[in-house]
């Protein structure tokens, strides 16, 4: 069994962006998830992206904002909603002016996101 307290656990940040590794390669090497709570401040971005050997899922547990999709494509992403990302697809997310935007990230297999971020421990 692994236990970890809030203060133990890896935060990632990028402008407007904190990511909080909950379980990860680092903290977990065995896990076959990374799992991460993302906090996205008003107006933030997190720019289209893809893993091109993960899949991930996001759970919004706050807030409204707008995936990023590819070719340009765009849906209205909620609390209470899930998307699913396979294998490539793009997806990203821009936050609305108001509040901040909270979700948790599931990928597997994991991924170290160390060199995704601009701020790292």
């Amino acid at each position: 069994m692994e236990f970890f307290r809030r203060g133990e656990l890896r935060e990632l940040t990028n402008p407007g962006v904190v990511s909080r590794q909950l379980i990860a390669p680092h903290n977990a090497p065995g896990s076959r998830v990374t799992i991460t709570h993302v906090t996205v401040e008003p107006g933030g971005v997190q720019p289209r992206h893809q893993h091109n050997a993960s899949e991930q899922t996001w759970v919004v547990l706050e807030g409204a904002g707008t995936l990023l999709l590819a070719d340009g494509a765009t849906r209205p992403f909620r609390a209470g909603d899930v998307a699913r990302f396979a294998d490539g697809d793009i997806h990203g997310l821009e936050n609305g002016p108001d509040a901040p935007f909270v979700y948790m990230a599931v990928t597997a297999p994991p991924i170290d996101f160390t060199n995704a971020y601009t701020d790292t421990p």
